[in-house]
């Protein structure tokens, strides 16, 4: 079974009277495990299909999936907790709260879930662990520096274990080293942890972590082509 489905997805919004149609009867599949690149010039849906997938928005026509669950047919309430526990989502600025530390920000996800205190704090440590921050745990964001920022947002994606995770421009805001060291960590989350991930990114080099490219263009997907290199995220 595929992980994340999208069959025959449509989005339209209306602004000033004009149809703008980012997506227009998409079809997508990526199995359990793929690290699948969206690109595409702005405008052509990748933000649109990855909020779709994360159930932030609902499509105006079609039908979403992740797992055996319809994304695109829960209520709000049911999708508020449904997020908490199956997707993480990487932002390209950190989306970090200032005032909390490293510690607080990748706990705030646990605080919607039925667990102790201290199951969230081993599932905290786990994941600062695992984007090798547990000796900055204690540091505020602006204590860190734009790499370490992206890696407290990746730990806060990945703390409650969520089936899939979707990252926007993860390296956008980040030097040409830091942006590596992400990458490497995606592909790393993937092949060691067997994460499903659906990335956005403009940069060809970015790509070239992942398994699979899938082109989008005018709402469409065009024909995808792999990495030049295989992909970094291939085994």
């Amino acid at each position: 079974m595929s992980m994340v489905r999208a069959e025959k997805v449509t989005k339209v919004y209306r602004k000033g009277g004009v149809e703008i149609r980012p997506l227009d009867g998409v079809d997508l599949e990526v199995e359990p495990g793929e690290f699948v690149c969206l690109m595409g010039p702005s405008g052509s849906g990748k933000t649109t299909l990855l909020n779709l997938v994360a159930g932030i928005d609902r499509p105006t026509s079609g039908r979403v999936f992740v797992g055996e669950d319809e994304v695109s047919a829960m209520s709000e309430t049911a999708l508020a907790g449904w997020r908490t526990r199956s997707i993480g989502y990487i932002f390209q600025l950190y989306n970090l709260i200032p005032v909390l530390t490293a510690r607080e920000n990748v706990e705030l996800p646990l605080l919607l879930l039925p667990m102790s205190r201290k199951a969230r704090k081993k599932h905290v440590e786990t994941a600062l662990s695992a984007v090798s921050l547990l000796d900055r745990a204690a540091h505020y964001p602006r204590q860190l520096s734009g790499g370490q920022e992206q890696r407290v947002a990746i730990a806060r994606a990945i703390v409650t274990d969520p089936k899939v995770i979707v990252a926007d421009e993860p390296t956008g805001d980040l030097d040409a080293a830091s942006g590596e060291e992400i990458l490497d960590l995606l592909a790393a989350l993937r092949r060691e942890f067997g994460k499903t991930l659906l990335m956005v990114t403009h940069s060809p080099r970015a790509a070239e972590h992942a398994g699979r490219v899938v082109h989008l263009d005018k709402g469409l997907i065009r024909p995808a082509a792999e990495p030049a290199a295989a992909g970094k995220g291939q085994t």
